[in-house]
């Protein structure tokens, strides 16, 4: 596996390929951002942002939404995966913001993930995007760059994950590293015919090699 100083030398180059890296929801408010960071579970950014638009018109606050019912919110969200699901959990959300944090969206990792919808990854999104606390968030993207580049085992957990690229990674570089391999994850690592041949990452990575040669 990789040492600390090698991931961060791997992550610089990535922020280095991609300086533009950083988060692709749209949101006016931080209740906003938490209800389209629910939405981008198994769905793209891009997508969310399409859907988000009315939908935070008709419920501008916690307030709004606390009183409507699951049903009311699917027809603004149809076209995103689990959207069923995906209702409910909104409006649980944010009867849940109302009832036990008056009307303000939480800044804990504990009050964050009481919330229906709020698992580690979106708590430690809106901590780090909306708060300005430290997190490294792990999704998808920043789960497969890690395991093929060898910062951590093939096997590694979503919270092995986190707490090796926290150990390796300085805190005030945590957002930049997340967007970064996040980014690298979507537009070079990608999870179907990743840019193996033309990446700087290439002598580090046993993955790519073996796709490759």
């Amino acid at each position: 596996m990789l040492t600390d100083s090698e991931i961060v030398n791997a992550i610089h180059q990535m922020c280095a390929m991609f300086p533009e890296a950083g988060t692709t929801l749209k949101a006016d408010t931080t209740f906003h951002f938490l209800l389209a960071t629910i939405l981008s579970a198994q769905s793209t950014d891009k997508s969310v942002n399409m859907v988000t638009p009315p939908l935070f018109t008709r419920y501008p606050t916690p307030e709004s939404l606390a009183i409507a019912e699951p049903e009311d919110v699917e027809p603004f969200i149809q076209s995103l995966g689990l959207y069923h699901n995906k209702a409910k959990y909104l409006v649980k959300a944010a009867r849940g913001i109302v009832t036990d944090f008056n009307s303000e969206v939480p800044h804990t990792m504990k009050e964050l993930t009481s919330l229906a919808g709020v698992g580690r990854k979106v708590a430690n999104v809106v901590l780090a995007e909306c708060f300005n606390i430290p997190a490294f968030p792990v999704d998808t993207h920043v789960s497969r760059v890690a395991r093929r580049l060898g910062m951590v085992k093939p096997n590694a957990t979503v919270l092995q994950i986190e707490k090796r690229l926290k150990e390796a990674v300085p805190k005030d570089e945590w957002l930049d590293a997340h967007h970064a391999m996040i980014f690298f994850g979507r537009y070079q690592c990608t999870a179907k015919n990743p840019k193996c041949t033309k990446c700087p990452l290439l002598p580090i990575c046993k993955y790519g090699r073996d796709n490759v040669f």
